[in-house]
């Protein structure tokens, strides 16, 4: 028994030393790298969420824009009721306001030549509606005033120009 037992130990030298040092090296290293080349795919991948974005925004406002040279636009206070803008719009020496029909309908505004209707711009389809039925009632033509609220009003403008059927828009700007 007096057998010495044997030692299951490794002897480090610095072969196996130099070897775990270098391939500590090489992961770091590779870790980097594969940082940068995420990195630089995720930055490529922004750019072109960025241009997708912008080329689908440029689309977009090409189908809300009105030239301004097409209508006559008027910009008055923001926030108003319906009845201040027709007061301010349609004076006595352009035409009547709250012009009555015999079946006690009333034109918002008479000229010699339109039957205008005065409306907020998201509720476009209903003064094209009266427009053209005070149009009909009244020999004249049939006109609209939108009150455009925000910028992105100008959409409901589009909806009338499609309609195709004759009717007069004038803007007026509350923004």
């Amino acid at each position: 028994m007096g057998r010495r037992a044997k030692s299951t130990t490794k002897k480090t030298t610095a072969k196996s030393v130099a070897k775990d040092v270098a391939d500590k090296v090489v992961k770091k290293a590779s870790k980097k790298v594969q940082q940068k080349a995420s990195n630089w795919v995720a930055k490529f991948v922004a750019f072109v969420i960025l241009f997708l974005m912008s080329a689908c925004g440029v689309f977009y406002f090409s189908l809300n824009y009105v030239p301004e040279a097409r209508y006559e636009e008027t910009s008055m206070r923001p926030n108003m009721k319906e009845a201040f803008y027709v007061s301010q719009w349609c004076r006595d020496d352009f035409g009547k306001t709250e012009f009555p029909l015999w079946d006690n309908t009333r034109v918002d505004c008479l000229t010699k030549d339109y039957a205008i209707e005065f409306d907020f711009a998201h509720k476009w389809a209903e003064s094209v509606g009266q427009s053209l039925y005070y149009a009909k009632m009244t020999g004249k033509k049939p006109a609209v005033a939108l009150i455009m609220s925000d910028i992105s009003d100008y959409k409901y403008v589009k909806r009338i120009e499609r309609i195709e059927n004759g009717i007069k828009i004038f803007l007026i700007k509350a923004y």
